[in-house]
């Protein structure tokens, strides 16, 4: 099979997975992204530590899933919020872990950990809490969120590479993406704004008009920040993608990145001004 079919084929499954979690059932939305919350974490802790701190690596993706698991369980299930204290302790289990580790010599790794669990499981655990209104499951709320993630990359890549590419370019970060152009961020930008009001007008967006472009520009820029600091991070560590789950496509974090710094921007968002 060819490159290409490979991508193709493997990026509609990925996609319809992707639809069919966020739309049908609660237990649906919250298997899928813990599947992708883990695989994300995991390749994280795996390119920054390797083969070091093998069982601190165990109790940050122990505490990463009690965390999501929990956060489901209030969203969807409405059990105590208190019961989230309980991902206390696999936290403080991994704190103890390392003072009590016999060899200290690399302990600057372990910050990764901590790093690791706030920027792969805070989005997540934020989702469930956006998808549900009351009793009622609005799964189409996030998956709007990720439509207009997706009309930012496109737009994105397709301004970049039609208009960004020549000499005379301005690149948007050349120290870090030297083929990310500031043609190619305007160009998502207008994009995911465009989606944004024909989502509204399609009533999939169920906001005035002027947030729904607000947010269409703040998830795109938010986009990008997700996208530059994933590449800062594989460039640290010299890999080039950060994992091979999804054939053709690289890792869940290569897919990922954006939403990460998006889904906590659209949260935040609709929380300050009560779309949630």
């Amino acid at each position: 099979m060819s490159n290409f079919l490979l991508r193709t084929v493997s990026g509609i499954v990925f996609l319809a997975l992707m639809v069919a979690g966020m739309l049908f059932y609660p237990l649906a939305f919250a298997a899928l992204f813990f599947v992708v919350m883990y695989m994300c974490l995991r390749e994280f802790l795996t390119i920054s530590l390797g083969e070091r701190w093998l069982l601190q690596q165990k109790l940050a993706l122990l505490t990463a899933s009690t965390v999501y698991i929990l956060s489901c369980a209030i969203a969807f299930y409405s059990i105590d919020v208190r019961w989230l204290a309980v991902a206390v302790i696999p936290l403080i289990a991994l704190s103890a872990s390392i003072v009590l580790a016999g060899n200290h010599d690399t302990v600057e790794d372990t910050a990764m950990m901590y790093l690791g669990i706030l920027y792969t499981t805070l989005p997540f655990a934020l989702a469930p809490f956006m998808v549900v209104s009351g009793n009622e499951f609005r799964g189409y709320v996030m998956l709007v969120v990720f439509i207009i993630i997706w009309a930012s990359d496109v737009g994105a890549y397709c301004v970049g590479t039609l208009l960004g590419q020549k000499p005379d370019s301005r690149k948007l970060a050349p120290s870090i993406s030297p083929k990310k152009s500031w043609w190619g961020f305007w160009g998502g930008v207008v994009l995911a704004a465009v989606v944004a009001v024909i989502l509204h007008f399609v009533k999939w967006m169920d906001f005035p008009l002027v947030h729904c472009i607000i947010l269409g520009v703040l998830i795109s820029v938010s986009c990008v920040l997700g996208d530059l600091f994933e590449s800062v991070w594989k460039r640290r560590y010299g890999v080039k993608d950060s994992g091979r789950c999804i054939p053709g496509h690289g890792g869940m974090l290569d897919r990922f990145d954006s939403s990460l710094f998006a889904i906590p921007t659209a949260f935040a968002y609709m929380m300050l001004f009560g779309l949630l």
